[in-house]
């Protein structure tokens, strides 16, 4: 696939490619919808401190790691044009009672049910890979995550303009956050009529259930278990956060982390229910993949987008401290990391799919990744600013190249769990967010970069070892099992 056909919006599938990121696009910028009206809200409302403002960033993302893997598992069951347009529908409402809240609790409550509006990435990962084929799969996915995640950025730039040019007095940023809403319900209802679940509009292949994913071997079990234990044990972290703001303590501190460790339990349940029977009544070997591909997939999403979030998080402040820097020029020399995505994401799926080999491009982003924030490390006031800036943006280019990279290998594993481990892996850039926006609280900057950079040179080596080259990654088309086979021809395919 090639630049030029993005124009050709007669294909169905570039249009169906169109309609898939602004649909993630909308869901990013009413996720982000808070963030540029903070300032305002504590100005406007009376009842709200700074603390609700660090708890309702935290409620932002909470519920978006469970959501991507349960969205995850509904994909695979009921397809993405189903999911993605009763998502962006429902979760309007909790974007309506957010932006006319009258209290601590009605915030606090909405912001932490529309943090599952994140899980709208992983609905758009799967569409795509139901249209395109495996040797255009990772251009087509750079394409819609890079221009998708814009869609924060956008919210940045758009929404006070909104709230204080078009709108205008104090409750500006309330009809401002409802349009954000408004405008994802609409299009939801556009989406389910404008859009099918691929070229024939029929899932041919779906999981035997959706609750769990399924393995190939009683090993691969093991591992997914142990793989699945941070991503609810992670919750954890969160709640002591709440803990350390004054908003749970004692009874609600032990309940909170007791709901967690059922939540965990219940899903390892779920991984024995589902796998144990068809273990037991083995799984042919044109069926069989690699547990192993996903684990390293998920560690290169917690390195690459877990590192994002985070970085961008913290720096504005840094270059402003670093190099005395005002802090409207800070913020733009920090924006540099975020637009880059732009054109890093799409990049790492085109060179994902034209050169030889996808694991090969996956383990050199990595490695880029680790030397990069190595090197940011490395960043003292005597540095040259450009030099400090350049370097910045080049290790933007590998995290965010790197993500493309990694959802070019996702639709490639097993092409009827795509929703399930698109959800796992997403959920896990989430865990690695929580887990360096924790430590960035701990260490100094420094410090962090370097962690960092340790986290994604373990993820290279995890890959060098463990990341195979899918099979058929380059192919016309995805590999079909006789298990999918079988499954066609039940549902008169």
């Amino acid at each position: 696939m090639t630049i030029g056909k993005l124009f050709k919006v007669k294909d169905p599938e570039v249009r169906a490619l169109h309609l898939t990121w602004i649909a993630f696009f909308i869901t990013f910028y009413v996720w982000f919808n808070m963030a540029p009206l903070a300032t305002t809200m504590l100005k406007e409302l009376d009842f709200l401190e700074k603390k609700h403002l660090k708890l309702f960033a935290i409620c932002n993302v909470a519920l978006t790691i469970p959501g991507r893997i349960i969205v995850g598992m509904l994909l695979d069951k009921y397809g993405p044009r189903r999911v993605f347009s009763i998502l962006m529908v429902v979760m309007s409402i909790p974007t309506f009672t957010f932006a006319f809240g009258n209290s601590t609790t009605q915030l606090l409550i909405s912001r932490l049910l529309l943090s599952v509006v994140g899980a709208g990435f992983v609905v758009g990962i799967h569409m795509t890979a139901l249209w395109f084929k495996p040797k255009d799969i990772g251009f087509a996915e750079g394409f819609y995550a890079g221009w998708g995640n814009f869609g924060s950025a956008a919210a940045a730039m758009t929404i006070p303009t909104l709230a204080f040019n078009v709108y205008g007095g104090p409750d500006g940023w309330r009809y401002a956050m409802a349009t954000t809403g408004a405008i994802m319900a609409v299009y939801g209802v556009f989406y389910w009529f404008a859009i099918t679940d691929g070229p024939d509009d029929q899932m041919k292949h779906r999981p035997k259930k959706i609750a769990a994913m399924e393995v190939s071997t009683y090993f691969d079990m093991f591992k997914y278990i142990v793989f699945t234990i941070p991503l609810f044990g992670i919750l954890s972290v969160l709640v002591w956060k709440l803990g350390k703001l004054g908003f749970l303590s004692g009874g609600g501190l032990i309940a909170a982390h007791g709901a967690i460790l059922v939540a965990v339990i219940y899903q390892i349940a779920q991984i024995l229910r589902v796998n144990l029977p068809i273990l037991k009544a083995g799984v042919p070997e044109d069926d069989k993949y690699n547990w192993n591909q996903v684990g390293a997939l998920m560690t290169t999403y917690f390195c690459n987008f877990g590192a994002e979030l985070a970085v961008v998080s913290m720096l504005p402040a840094f270059f402003e401290l670093t190099f005395s820097l005002t802090p409207t020029m800070a913020g733009l020399i920090a924006a540099s990391f975020a637009f880059v995505n732009l054109i890093a994401r799409p990049l790492g799926g085109i060179l994902s799919d034209k050169l030889a080999s996808r694991k090969m491009i996956m383990t050199m982003y990595m490695l880029g990744i680790s030397l990069g924030f190595t090197g940011m490390g490395f960043i003292t006031p005597s540095w040259p600013l450009a030099l400090a800036v350049a370097l910045t943006i080049a290790c933007s280019m590998f995290v965010q190249g790197a993500e493309g990279a990694t959802f070019a290998v996702i639709p490639t594993v097993k092409r009827r769990l795509t929703g399930q481990i698109s959800g796992m892996a997403g959920a896990n850039g989430n865990v690695g967010a929580v887990f360096y926006l924790t430590l960035l609280t701990m260490v100094d900057s420094s410090t962090f970069f370097f962690i960092i950079g340790a986290g994604a040179f373990f993820s290279f080596a995890f890959c060098m070892v463990f990341l195979k080259e899918p099979e058929g990654a380059f192919a016309e088309e995805y590999h079909i099992s006789s298990v999918d086979r079988a499954q066609m021809e039940e549902a008169g395919h």
